[in-house]
């Protein structure tokens, strides 16, 4: 799940999702209507620790990938990098995360994460939370891609997603948990195993240097609360009143419950060899 926090006060939320009814609309977009902001898989506690074991200081020229509704930019924009640039696929999040951008180094373009238009290797800093996961391989491969074409030697990629564990997991398992999910959140998923997150990045090149594994752990009361704080009260209030979007939140915490033993959220920090 793959969208942030937002202040309290905005309404552009509800208009994510096209319009779709909320039977049929893509998990994420149906829990930021509800009023939902954390939709990170490892909820604030992964994000915080990306955020600071990526490093970030006032020399940093940042990209994220997939910003969403703007909960990791507003993290990252406090670090005061020197610029901060969104890769965003919704032109309604895109113009949420622009909401919190007040300098001229700073911005949010509309466009693909396999393909983002951008100066390539002017970057030090690329960071994507829960987007790989919704991709298929090559996908993944591709943005995986455009972040080391993005990022001068020495540049940090961060990355937060689903994974199965343990590393052996039987294939069998890994396709039952996958087509669950995308049939409960309405979107493809695919997580891989830690051990084949680090492969990939591996492969294209990257030097894995900091890893960690948090319960996945999305719809649980107890990460409500940290993620969301008083927030809680109005999501419970608008799920109160909306028995189609009760129903399918209710079937997605059954499906995360379910698969629990092989389902984790995971943080990686690679770095571009000089």
């Amino acid at each position: 799940m793959v969208v942030g926090p937002l202040s309290a006060t905005s309404e552009k939320p509800k208009s994510l999702g096209g319009g779709l009814e909320s039977k049929k609309m893509p998990g994420h977009f149906l829990l930021a209507r509800l009023g939902k902001r954390v939709l990170r898989p490892g909820g604030r506690e992964l994000t915080g620790w990306l955020v600071d074991t990526v490093g970030l200081d006032r020399s940093d020229r940042v990209v994220e990938f997939g910003p969403g509704l703007g909960a990791t930019a507003r993290i990252l924009l406090a670090c005061e990098p020197a610029s901060y640039t969104g890769v965003e696929r919704d032109e309604t999040a895109a113009n949420v995360t622009r909401d919190y951008l007040v300098k001229d180094s700073q911005g949010c373009v509309v466009a693909s994460a396999e393909s983002t238009g951008l100066p390539q290797g002017e970057s030090t800093v690329v960071i994507g939370e829960a987007m790989l996961t919704m991709q298929r391989e090559q996908r993944k491969r591709e943005i995986v891609a455009e972040a080391w074409r993005l990022l001068a030697p020495g540049g940090r990629y961060a990355i937060h997603e689903l994974a199965f564990v343990p590393d052996d997991v039987d294939p069998a398992v890994e396709d039952e948990v996958a087509g669950e999910l995308s049939k409960t959140i309405h979107v493809g998923a695919r997580p891989l195993t830690a051990a084949a997150w680090r492969q990939m990045l591996v492969e294209q090149g990257f030097t894995v240097r900091d890893e960690t594994i948090v319960p996945m752990a999305l719809l649980e009361p107890r990460r409500l609360i940290e993620d969301e704080g008083f927030r809680v009260l109005r999501i419970a209030a608008n799920l109160l009143r909306d028995r189609d979007a009760r129903k399918r939140v209710m079937g997605m915490r059954r499906v995360f419950r379910r698969h629990s033993d092989h389902l984790v959220a995971i943080g990686m920090v690679a770095i571009k060899p000089e």
